[in-house]
């Protein structure tokens, strides 16, 4: 799929979740928060991020994460000096503490981890406004997550987090993108995605 093809599928999407009533985004972030039960067990560490705009989930999805698992790392975006996204760096969820970053986002306030903190998660959610089947994801295109996920504990399952009609039956796929292992969505709750189902062309 051409650049401008995906481009206008991230606006087709984003506008979507943007005429979403409050009242339904609400229900179905609280949703979300319930469902983190049967996402992750208690013990080990869980990267997260913090939703932003009319992105699916909520803060109490994250404060659920944390009594589960006592540890959930957030991402920290961050450029270089030509604007090149660079690898996440994370740091730990503390409720109440959030800083204001780069781009308007909510984020942990420092200490920052390096990027291979990512590879101590068992679990990583993962924002995207749409997963198909075989585990493809479409992010928002920057790349943050591209050059962050090379970091992970291939063990580690994947979980993109989206609005059950942005769990699709296909998307484009390249050969640098690392497939979802599952999708998390209001109704659903979680799903298992068929990574094997398709090679990347």
């Amino acid at each position: 799929m051409a650049t401008a093809d995906k481009a206008a599928l991230r606006e087709q999407l984003l506008a979507a979740r943007r005429s979403v009533a409050d009242d339904v985004r609400a229900e179905e972030a609280r949703a979300l928060a319930e469902h983190i039960r049967d996402v992750v067990s208690s013990g080990g560490t869980v990267c997260a991020y913090v939703p932003v705009g009319a992105e699916p989930g909520s803060i109490d999805m994250l404060d659920a994460l944390l009594r589960r698992t006592g540890r959930v790392l957030l991402p920290v975006a961050r450029t270089g000096r030509d604007d090149t996204p660079l690898a996440l760096r994370w740091g730990e969820y503390r409720p109440g503490q959030l800083v204001t970053g780069r781009y308007g986002l909510l984020e942990p306030a420092e200490p920052w981890l390096p990027p291979s903190a990512l590879a101590e998660a068992v679990l990583v959610l993962v924002p995207a406004l749409a997963v198909d089947r075989t585990g493809m994801r479409l992010g928002r295109g920057r790349g943050f997550y591209d050059r962050s996920l090379e970091h992970r504990d291939p063990q580690a399952r994947l979980v993109a987090v989206v609005r059950d009609e942005e769990l699709v039956d296909e998307l484009p796929c390249e050969p640098h993108d690392v497939r979802m292992t599952h999708a998390l969505t209001p109704r659903a709750g979680l799903v298992a995605l068929d990574t094997g189902m398709r090679q990347a062309t």
